[in-house]
């Protein structure tokens, strides 16, 4: 399970291991209503996560670690929600890995510096599947998932 953090729209993206290949297996994105109160966003990314831990049980979970030094506010609010994100994760008892934007792009394209398209392209060539219409959180939360997938097993072979 792969997330990328968001108070406005959270990624979440589900992929399996089976037979030497990473699958597909579901994806959300939690979108709390802007004119909520902070708290109440943050109820809605904690409900959407712990509904999806319950109906896939992952094995485990990362989260992408995001880095903002542009706006003091935003980056406080980001850091609000990936605790929000952590903690559900934590209740769920779902093993969580944080791996940074760095670490995600060079695992799912290869290149650090990509572009959120060439990670959906990644991605769906990963996949084989489209994700034309899909939202770039929800692609990017795959490539989280991805990015962890790969890592598991490179540490079992």
């Amino acid at each position: 399970m792969g997330i990328d953090p968001g108070l406005n729209k959270t990624g979440v993206g589900v992929v399996e291991w089976s037979k030497g290949k990473i699958l597909y297996a579901g994806h959300a994105l939690i979108a709390p209503a802007v004119k909520m109160s902070l708290p109440d966003r943050l109820n809605v990314i904690i409900n959407g996560i712990k509904e999806f831990t319950e109906q896939y049980s992952p094995h485990s979970a990362a989260v992408e670690n995001v880095f903002y030094s542009v706006n003091a506010k935003s980056s406080l609010l980001l850091g609000q929600t990936r605790g929000a994100i952590i903690a559900a994760l934590l209740f769920s008892k779902v093993p969580i890995y944080e791996f940074s934007a760095l670490q995600i792009k060079q695992s799912v394209v290869g290149y650090g510096k990509a572009e959120k398209e060439q990670i959906k392209k990644m991605v769906e060539l990963h996949l084989n599947r489209d994700f034309d219409k899909t939202p770039l959180d929800v692609t990017d939360a795959l490539a989280c998932a991805i990015c962890l997938a790969l890592h598991q097993t490179s540490k079992i072979y």
